[in-house]
C-alpha cells in the first residue's frame, strides 16, 4: 500500500512539473509575442513618420516640426510613451534597420532602443548577436555595453574574430577570446576606496555569481569555491574553480586585492598543474589559470611565465565602469605595445 502511495505521489510530482513548465513556457511565449509586437510597432511607426519626412524634404526643419506635432496629438491619447523622444527613436529604429524582417523576435524594445544608439555597425552587430546568443536581458545588455564588453575584448583579439564568434562562424579556441582583461565587477558593490580582504571579494563574488558568470563570458560553469589541495601533508586552498565548455577545460581563478607578484603567479602554476595531473580527464584541454588582481605589472608577469605560456593569464579587474576615454587608452597602449614586438 506504502509503495504504491509512494508512486502515486512520484507520478503526482512528475506531473506537476510537466504541467507548471507548459505553463511557465506558455506564458514567456506571450511575453516575447507581446513583447515583439511592440517592436514591430514601433518600427512600422518610424517607417511611417519617415516616408512622410520624405515628402517634405525640401524644408531643413520639416522632420522636427512633424514630430512634435504628431506627440502634441498622440500623447493626450496613448500615454507618455508616444512623446517626442520616442518618436525620434522610432524613426532613428527604422533607419536603422530599414528591412522589417530582419528584425529579432528575441530582442526587445528596450534592448533595441539601446542598440540604435551604437553609430559603430560593427559594435552594434556585436551586442544584438551576443544578446539573442545568451539570452540576455535588457538589464544584461544595458549593462554589457556600459562595461563596453566590445572594446574590451578587442583589447586581446581583432574585430574579425571577434565578430566570428559572435555569428558563430567559429567556437572560441584561445583562452583570451573568452576571457577579458580588465573585467569590470562594479556589480559587487565594493568601493574602490575601502580596504577589504580576499575573502571578502570571493564572498562578494559567490553571493552576485550570476552577474559575475556575465562577466567571465561564454560558458562558464561553476564549479568549487575554496577547493582543497592536499599535497602530502600540506593543504592549499584554490579560491574559486569554474569549467568552460567551450575550452573544454577547467578554470582555477586566484583573487588578489593588491598588485600581483611572482610568488601569486608561481601558486596558481602549482593549482593548474595539480589539475592537470589530478582532474583533467583525456579528453579535455589543458587547465586556465587566472589570477585576478587590482594591478599587475606585465614584464613581471612576462619574465615570471614561460615565453609559450597560454595557460596563465593575469586579468586586472576595476569595481567600477570604465569611461570610453579609459577604455580608449588603454587599447592605443596595447597597440602600440603589439607594434614594438613587431
Amino acid at each position: 500500500m506504502k509503495k504504491e502511495m509512494g508512486k502515486d505521489k512520484l507520478m503526482t510530482d512528475v506531473l506537476y512539473n510537466d504541467v507548471r513548465k507548459i505553463i511557465e513556457d506558455a506564458r514567456a511565449n506571450a511575453v516575447r509575442s507581446v513583447d515583439f509586437c511592440r517592436v514591430q510597432m514601433y518600427w512600422n511607426l518610424g517607417r511611417r513618420i519617415f516616408e512622410e519626412e520624405q515628402q517634405g524634404k525640401e524644408r531643413a526643419d520639416y522632420g522636427t516640426y512633424l514630430i512634435k506635432n504628431l506627440a502634441h496629438r498622440l500623447e493626450p491619447e496613448y500615454g507618455s510613451g508616444f512623446g517626442v523622444r520616442q518618436l525620434k527613436f522610432c524613426r532613428q529604429f527604422y533607419k536603422t534597420y530599414p528591412i522589417g524582417n530582419t528584425l529579432r523576435s528575441q530582442l526587445n524594445w528596450s534592448q533595441y532602443r539601446r542598440l540604435i544608439q551604437i553609430d559603430d555597425p560593427d559594435k552594434r552587430e556585436y551586442y544584438e548577436l551576443e544578446s539573442v546568443n545568451n539570452a540576455w536581458t535588457a538589464r544584461e545588455t544595458e549593462r554589457q555595453i556600459n562595461s563596453m564588453l566590445y572594446e574590451r575584448l578587442l583589447l586581446s583579439n581583432d574585430k574579425e574574430s571577434v565578430l566570428a564568434v559572435a555569428r558563430k562562424q567559429r567556437i572560441p579556441e584561445n583562452p583570451t577570446e573568452i576571457i577579458k582583461d580588465p573585467m569590470v565587477l562594479e556589480f559587487l558593490g565594493l568601493h574602490r576606496e575601502s580596504s577589504y580582504y580576499e575573502k571578502d571579494l570571493e564572498s562578494a563574488i559567490i553571493s552576485h555569481l550570476t552577474d559575475f558568470l556575465l562577466e567571465m563570458g561564454k560558458g562558464f560553469s561553476f564549479v568549487a569555491r575554496q577547493k582543497r589541495i592536499l599535497l602530502e601533508d600540506n593543504e592549499f586552498f584554490a579560491d574559486l574553480v569554474f569549467y568552460n565548455r567551450l575550452l573544454r577545460c577547467h578554470i582555477v581563478i586566484e583573487l588578489k586585492t593588491g598588485e600581483l607578484t611572482h610568488q601569486d603567479l608561481g601558486q596558481l602554476q602549482m593549482y593548474v598543474n595539480y589539475y592537470d595531473r589530478n582532474e583533467k580527464l583525456p579528453y579535455e584541454n589543458p587547465t586556465i589559470g587566472i589570477l585576478l588582481c587590482t594591478a599587475k605589472n606585465d614584464t613581471v608577469v612576462r619574465m615570471t611565465l614561460p615565453e609559450e605560456n597560454k595557460t596563465i593569464l593575469a586579468s586586472e579587474y576595476q569595481l567600477y565602469l570604465p569611461t570610453s576615454e579609459q577604455l580608449i587608452e588603454e587599447i592605443n597602449e596595447v597597440r602600440k605595445m603589439a607594434q614594438k614586438k613587431k
